[in-house]
């Protein structure tokens, strides 16, 4: 188990913690661009592994939604391990399951293959190097600083497009869908060495003003899974992942698909939605930013605002495939996509702090993988079921509405 209390001389200065928390905040960066990258690189897999083996569209939509499930599913437990065990133990089962995972992808020759290792392994993976064990490192670092640190953190999942997309295809192109998964496999196995070294102790402990605040406040807050269950910000929150992963999920899983179909060559969409990873580093700090100035609720609705825009824009593009529809997407709807998970994240920590705050996050959290696992699944059947794009942008566009209305109705949200 890692130690949580460094020695007191470790951090003697506020400089020196500045430069540690620094530290901490760009250790758990790259994690999430790993995490992020890695899960949804799946998208640039899809249209190869369905025309290698001539497997319809749902077929293998139901891996990336097994990755999503698995990882929100798995949440709780990462968060209970987390508080367990320590951010060691569970950075390193991370990279772990997500070498072996595509290792075995890259052999695999059957469905139940991919959906075991693509699918339920990478899930479980990015869980394990994503958001509940990063936003409870980086609050003992942070403090009321935390909006900001995970809005970085969070533009990660941009980072990890941007770089991981464009970066999939070209292998794809060149070396072959197998080949390039086993390169992804041979790389996260290669990180653990680094990872399992740094010094944790140091890096698990907090900053000490902070922690102590945290512990003056357990006995007045003294959450409980149970008590967080019945209050109704935690199914507010839970529904507003929820809504929104369902949304988000059923276009990013078949949008590099869907650009290719109406026109543009396979590594220009790649590197389309790639680019989505410059735009959302943008809109998580701008909306993050406008928290301060305008207020929470204000914020998060106007995010909603844009990303219903980027997909009226989306539907245009089947239409008149252009570039500046493309362009006019990709900034409004990749820069708004998760722009809210930082705030969103923050409310809940905020709200349900305590000692059990990674297994009552963890849990929330389980809206988002039910989400994003049903959002990908559905977006793949209703394709295969009207061979339109039309509904499946309908059933987007529905479910965002329903991911906002919370914000407009419950009182722990509107404050």
């Amino acid at each position: 188990m890692d130690q949580t209390t460094p020695p007191d001389d470790t951090l003697a200065t506020p400089a020196k913690q500045s430069r540690i928390a620094l530290n901490v905040l760009a250790l758990c960066f790259v994690l999430s661009v790993l995490g992020r990258g890695l899960s949804d690189s799946f998208t640039v897999f899809l249209k190869p592994i369905s025309e290698n083996f001539g497997w319809d569209r749902a077929a293998v939509v139901s891996v990336y939604s097994l990755t999503w499930l698995a990882s929100g599913l798995t949440a709780p437990l990462v968060g209970r391990l987390f508080d367990r065990s320590g951010p060691r133990v569970v950075y390193a089962l991370g990279l772990s399951l997500l070498g072996c995972a595509f290792l075995v992808a890259s052999r695999a020759q059957a469905l139940w293959q991919f959906q075991l290792s693509v699918g339920l392994c990478v899930g479980f993976g990015t869980a394990l190097i994503g958001n509940v064990p990063n936003s409870i490192l980086l609050g003992r670092w942070f403090g009321p600083r935390l909006p900001t640190a995970m809005a970085v953190v969070y533009s990660a999942t941009g980072a990890g497009l941007l770089l991981l997309l464009p970066l999939s295809q070209v292998l794809i192109d060149r070396i072959g869908w197998r080949e390039a998964y086993q390169m992804f496999g041979i790389g996260a196995l290669c990180l653990l060495v680094p990872l399992v070294f740094l010094p944790w102790r140091l890096l698990a402990g907090g900053s000490p003003h902070i922690v102590r605040k945290a512990e003056s406040s357990l006995a007045d807050e003294g959450w409980t899974l149970l008590s967080a269950m019945r209050h109704h910000a935690f199914w507010a929150l839970f529904s507003t992942f929820f809504f929104t992963a369902i949304a988000m999920y059923a276009l990013t899983a078949q949008i590099v698909a869907y650009l290719i179909d109406v026109g543009f060559p396979p590594l220009q969409a790649a590197t389309a939605w790639g680019f989505s990873g410059v735009v959302l580093v943008f809109g998580m700090l701008g909306v993050s930013a406008l928290d301060g100035l305008i207020g929470r609720r204000p914020s998060v609705l106007l995010s909603y605002a844009i990303s219903i825009l980027g997909i009226v824009l989306l539907w245009l593009l089947q239409y008149y495939p252009n570039v500046i529809l493309l362009t006019g997407f990709v900034v409004c709807f990749g820069s708004m996509m998760g722009s809210r998970g930082p705030l969103i994240t923050a409310t809940a920590m905020k709200i349900f702090r305590g000692k059990r705050v990674g297994t009552i996050f963890g849990t929330i959290m389980i809206g988002s993988g039910l989400g994003s696992g049903l959002g990908s699944w559905g977006g793949g059947l209703i394709h295969d079921w009207t061979h339109s794009y039309n509904p499946l942008i309908a059933f987007a566009l529905v479910n965002v509405v329903l991911g906002l209305i919370p914000f407009l109705v419950v009182p722990a949200l509107r404050r």
